[in-house]
């Protein structure tokens, strides 16, 4: 098995082996993964974090060892927490990363890191102030920074900041946590997921107290939640369709 870290802020994730395909997620700085299939120019991979695999550019990630891979995969994760700061190289070179960077592999890519940082859970109450952070973030499909992001991937960084995992798409998140039967029920930090017309679950955000929801819908925005879904305040229509509630924490 080949291994593979992240060396560059966001790169692509890609459904097919091009750069023209569609962007299925985004790999950060410092994220680590196995090399499913190699070609010329392209690797399939899986990320270790979420299982989530895709295609990234051959010139687009450091290969690892077994050894660094395995010492790197047992650390508690340790993650940047500035929207926007640096890491030195060795050649005094400065290199962007952005929030919820790795930074485990500093040693192993030989980089420098004097950021702000987190390596521990935090209580629930916290992840609606990580939240905040992603506010008026553009909706990019794929996307999972605050220069764009996707729903799914915007809670999927807001838990992960404070020490939870959840999986990449709202689909796969929805299978995580306890259902709750009414919005009553659910406090700040827990999920709300909506469907389509075809009862697939398309759309996940993060409840907040007084029956208001962020989520990433055009930005990250917030807007009402009631027993029907989501009523958007701009527009004074419900955008999307509740099917569950669930407490993951």
């Amino acid at each position: 098995m080949q291994y593979g870290i992240c060396n560059l802020s966001i790169v692509p994730l890609r459904n097919e082996p091009a750069d023209t395909s569609e962007l299925v997620s985004q790999v950060l700085y410092g994220e680590i993964f196995k090399v499913l299939e190699q070609r010329k120019n392209w690797s399939k991979i899986r990320l270790t974090f979420d299982k989530y695999e895709g295609w990234v550019d051959n010139k687009q990630y450091f290969e690892l060892t077994d050894e660094q891979y395995h010492i790197l995969n047992k650390e508690n994760l340790k993650l940047s927490l500035d929207l926007v700061e640096f890491i030195e190289d060795s050649n005094a070179q400065l290199h962007p990363i952005l929030l919820g960077s790795t930074l485990n592999g500093l040693h192993i890519l030989n980089h420098k890191y004097e950021g702000n940082l987190t390596s521990k859970k935090e209580p629930k109450e916290h992840i609606l102030k990580t939240a905040f952070m992603y506010l008026n973030a553009p909706y990019l499909w794929g996307g999972k920074t605050s220069f764009g992001i996707d729903c799914s991937g915007f809670t999927q960084m807001a838990y992960k900041l404070n020490g939870y995992k959840l999986l990449r798409d709202a689909s796969q998140q929805a299978t995580q946590g306890d259902a709750l039967s009414f919005i009553e029920e659910s406090e700040p930090g827990d999920l709300a997921f909506f469907d389509n017309n075809e009862g697939i679950i398309t759309h996940v955000g993060i409840i907040m107290k007084d029956n208001y929801i962020i989520h990433a819908h055009g930005k990250v925005r917030i807007d009402r939640l009631d027993h029907s879904g989501i009523y958007n305040v701009d527009k004074k229509i419900h955008t999307h369709k509740l099917r569950v509630i669930k407490k993951i924490i």
